[in-house]
């Protein structure tokens, strides 16, 4: 390193009077100097050369101008430094402003001999090995872990990391799923590889990592169920291993209808004991309800007509939905899958060549929609019975001319004739099928997909022919009226029919009370049954669906035949009409 960067930068031009007079004096010094020694060795304010190789560190002692300050400066001469003299333009030049005086600096210590420096240590060898030989283990650790855990994998085969279930929705409606999602890609899944206790009919769709287990019927209430997926087998090979998971039902609950003639009606939700019965919605005269898996919708009846009320299974966020014109709706019914309502509608203002009268329409639970009135050939039908479909927003009716049709409202396919009937007595869950009544009197098993039908079998032993028919998973119920010779009721049953014909009777009651209703819970495991009693002494309401003053629910066990409880109160939830007298 050079010392000359030691050296301070003497100013090129004297900036004050003072410094300008000590130049002259210098310079006439220096010239003194010269004429004494000749010019030989004169010194033209330069340090003087040193013969090429002398490294040895000189000093030189600059006193400044300024009389009260000096200052010590590292040099490369070793004799005595001046300024040069000014130059002659610098006595013209105007005085520049005045500054405040700095402080005089330190005398500058003489600096240290550099250190030689030391030279570069070399990379150590055997600290690079070190270095390799700890990644080295760390990348082998990893990759023994990997082949281990691939290893565990295919010693243990797959294995269940994910199950998705809701077990409320199951006990309500049919097509709830079961999907369980294994560690690895599996190999084909077979139907027959599947079971589930207690046994449920099921659908399976199984791909990848994922198999969906879809039970085709609503799950019994408050029951423990078990899915298991038999000799599970990876894509690539490996051990087959056995899927399984469990899951429980919640207790079921229902909703009912109570009317007071000298009060307000109410509709409750209860527990199967009726020992927590909870009020939801009450208003002056309830027609009609019906439940889907979260709202309710609701009939009233009012002087002006009828009123359609949306709400949520707690009776709260009402709202109305539009009617096609003022007049009374009844017959309402719910698809729940669909997300829709239907019902019979008549104009309040109806007379032999105006108004309309016994029309079915269907319209959004949502109310985005405006209510569509069921045509049949272009022409507003009037509808004498119609149910939907379970599980679908297919509704099949009757018109005023015995017509059988389907019309499915999330397509665009039209009305479909399925021949002439009297009466539908219901249909099936995950069947589609319904029982209907032909004008000859059968009654038949219609499949609603191709129209294909069969006669229903009698029971064993055989009631005679029932006066309704309710299907649900397992078999159907059948109310049967036994008759005198001259044709009058002495008694009344509800009976049991298991898919086999075999017939067990549930509720008997004499002439003196009337059954008004059979349906059943949606899995089967349970039947509601309505029994009007004392009937000479039970009066009728004056309601647009007129029913007797005191009715009873009897809810049933289906597979045992034991009576759980007997409530106040009608329409209850689980059927799909209110009942008829």
């Amino acid at each position: 390193m050079s010392t000359d960067d030691e050296h301070p930068e003497v100013p090129a031009a004297p900036r004050t009077r003072a410094e300008m007079r000590a130049a002259r004096e210098a310079e006439a010094a220096a010239a003194s100097a010269s004429n004494d020694d000749g010019g030989a060795d004169r010194d033209d304010t330069r340090p003087a050369a040193r013969p090429k190789g002398d490294e040895r560190p000189t000093r030189s002692t600059f006193v400044p101008p300024d009389a009260d300050s000096t200052t010590t400066f590292a040099a490369h001469s070793s004799t005595d430094y001046v300024p040069p003299a000014p130059s002659a333009t610098d006595e013209s030049s105007p005085a520049p402003e005045k500054r405040k005086s700095a402080k005089a600096p330190k005398p500058a210590k003489e600096p240290k001999p550099a250190k030689e420096p030391k030279p570069a240590k070399e990379p150590s060898a055997p600290r690079d090995r070190r270095f390799l030989l700890a990644l080295g283990a760390v990348l082998g650790i990893l990759v023994l872990v990997g082949a281990g855990l691939g290893a565990v994998s295919l010693t243990q085969g797959p294995r269940i990391t994910e199950v998705q279930v809701n077990p409320t929705e199951a006990i309500e409606t049919s097509g709830s799923r079961v999907i369980l999602t294994a560690n690895q890609s599996l190999a084909a899944i077979d139907e027959s590889q599947v079971t589930v206790e207690p046994a449920v009919p099921f659908t399976l769709d199984a791909a990848g990592r994922g198999i969906g287990i879809r039970f085709t019927v609503p799950l019994d209430d408050d029951t423990d169920y078990t899915v298991s997926v038999a000799d599970a087998v990876g894509a690539g090979g490996g051990p087959a291993a056995t899927l399984t998971t469990s899951f429980s039902t919640p207790a079921s609950s229902i909703f009912l209808l109570r009317r007071d003639v000298e009060g307000k009606d109410t509709i409750f939700r209860t527990d199967l004991s009726g020992e927590e019965a909870v009020p939801v919605f009450t208003a002056d005269s309830i027609n009609d309800f019906r439940a889907t898996s979260s709202q309710l919708v609701v009939s009233l009846e009012e002087d002006e007509g009828s009123k359609l009320l949306v709400m949520d299974r707690e009776g709260k966020n009402q709202r109305e939905l539009p009617l096609p014109g003022v007049g009374y709706v009844g017959a309402i019914q719910v698809s729940d899958r669909g997300g829709l309502v239907g019902y019979s509608y008549s104009d309040k203002e109806l007379s032999d060549t105006e108004g309309r009268a016994s029309v079915l329409v269907t319209q959004s639970l949502s109310g985005d929609d405006e209510p569509v009135v069921t045509e049949v050939g272009g022409k507003e039908a009037n509808i004498f019975v119609w149910q939907f479909v379970p599980d679908s927003a297919a509704v099949l009716f009757i018109d005023f001319d015995g017509a059988l049709s389907l019309v499915d409202r999330s397509t665009d396919a039209g009305v479909q004739s399925l021949g002439l009937a009297t009466t539908i007595q219901g249909v099936s869950r995950g069947t589609y099928t319904a029982i209907v009544e032909r004008l000859d009197g059968s009654v038949v098993e219609l499949n609603l997909t191709d129209g294909t039908e069969v006669p229903l079998e009698a029971s064993d032993p055989d009631y005679g022919t029932a006066t309704t028919i309710t299907p649900f998973p397992g078999g159907t119920l059948r109310h049967v009226v036994a008759r005198a010779a001259d044709g009058m009721p002495t008694g009344q049953a509800v009976v049991r029919v298991d898919d086999d014909g075999k017939a067990t009777p549930l509720v008997e009651v004499d002439s003196t009370d009337s059954i008004l209703q059979a349906c059943a819970s949606p899995s089967g495991q349970y039947a509601a049954v309505v029994i009007a009693p004392d009937l000479a002494d039970n009066p009728y309401d004056q309601m647009l669906l007129p029913l007797p003053q005191n009715l009873e629910t009897h809810l049933l066990d289906l597979r045992t035949g034991d009576e759980v409880v007997a409530l106040t109160g009608f329409d209850a939830s689980w059927c799909q009409t209110a009942p008829q007298f």
